[in-house]
């Protein structure tokens, strides 16, 4: 009787044989894999960077938005203390001149 061949087992030597051949190119298969994968992401970025909201998107957060409220005895009292204090005026004039000096 003859042996009849399995259809998997030929395409299993062809994957093989493939395999072999491309073994020695597989560094520079690998580098072009990592080069696609960076350019896409940088591509990516790029575009969600561009993205800019709507007009309606930005109204919508700006209504959102609550201003602070300062009570006014504490706003009282704290130019009450820069009126009596040399010194607490030119920390408040220094303050103001360069607001992020320590």
């Amino acid at each position: 009787m003859t042996e009849k061949k399995n259809p998997l087992d030929s395409i299993k030597d062809k994957a093989q044989l493939l395999l072999k051949k491309s073994a020695r190119y597989a560094a520079f298969i690998l580098i072009l894999i990592l080069l696609g994968m960076y350019s896409f992401l940088v591509l990516r970025i790029n575009s969600l960077t561009r993205g800019e909201p709507s007009d309606d998107a930005v109204k919508e957060k700006l209504q959102t938005v609550s201003r602070p409220k300062i009570d006014k005895t504490a706003v009282d009292k704290i130019q009450r203390l820069q009126d009596n204090s040399v010194q607490v005026q030119s920390l408040f004039q220094t303050a103001r001149d360069n607001p992020f000096h320590e």
